[in-house]
């Protein structure tokens, strides 16, 4: 069984400085993220959580879950959050050519876009639509609390990708967004004391912090999710989101 430790390895954000690992601040911040979603029972409770706190965050999607929960994922923008590609049905990047990793990733990225595109039509519909319908609407990197197509924030299933892989998906202007800690909710050899343990010890000023809102991670994540945004309430950090501003 291959050891997967909780806290980032420093050599590693060595060997790949061009991937972000975390966002460092003066700030008290914590940059809260969520795998493997959307799903109804799990994503439904982490958003009506993070609203108890006020937080924000960052919910890196699986287009084929999106696909069969497009409204659960419609509300993750309403309620404010930013999205990211996760890829389509999970794939290792070990053990995928580069052809096909960077299709499925472009695969998700057109589901995304079009769910951004429909929350846009009917935003504008709820407004009564454009002022000057004879004008065109500026591009903008965040629409009503939600980022617009032009924010492409991918993290590779496992975090696992080659070189060959990352590069042309920054090339085609992927951020390739990693970790700082690992709560390892996922994993059934971690109890979720040991979940909360994980994120309390290690987290800092502007760590990226990974959960999961998957069914697998469920009993471990909605212990340790609670506690956390407990716990680093207390100290004064606020949760936010990897909006392009923090970039």
């Amino acid at each position: 069984m291959e050891f997967i430790p909780a806290k980032l390895p420093l050599f590693v954000k060595k060997l790949f400085p061009k991937y972000t690992w975390n966002l460092p601040t003066e700030e008290k911040v914590l940059y809260l993220t969520f795998d493997d979603g959307p799903t109804p029972l799990i994503t439904n409770w982490t958003l009506d959580m993070l609203d108890e706190y006020q937080a924000k965050a960052t919910f890196f999607c699986i287009g084929n879950n999106i696909e069969k929960h497009p409204n659960i994922f419609q509300k993750i923008l309403k309620r404010g959050h930013v999205v990211g590609n996760h890829s389509y049905n999970h794939p290792t990047g070990w053990k995928t050519t580069t052809e096909a990793y960077v299709e499925n990733v472009k695969q998700t990225q057109d589901i995304i876009d079009f769910q951004l595109q429909k929350l846009d039509r009917t935003e504008k519909a709820c407004s009564g639509g454009s002022k000057n319908n004879n004008q065109p609407e500026p591009r903008r990197h965040v629409r009503a609390g939600h980022q617009s197509t032009t924010n492409n924030l991918f993290r590779p299933p496992y975090g696992r990708i080659t070189k060959a892989q990352g590069r042309r998906l920054m090339a085609l202007d992927y951020k390739i967004i990693m970790w700082s800690i690992l709560a390892l909710d996922w994993s059934l050899k971690t109890t979720k004391e040991k979940c909360v343990k994980n994120v309390i010890k290690n987290a800092k000023r502007g760590s990226i912090v990974v959960f999961h809102d998957s069914e697998k991670a469920s009993e471990n994540m909605q212990y340790a999710l609670p506690k956390t945004l407990e716990y680093f309430s207390k100290q004064g950090y606020t949760f936010k989101s990897l909006n392009p501003d923090v970039f």
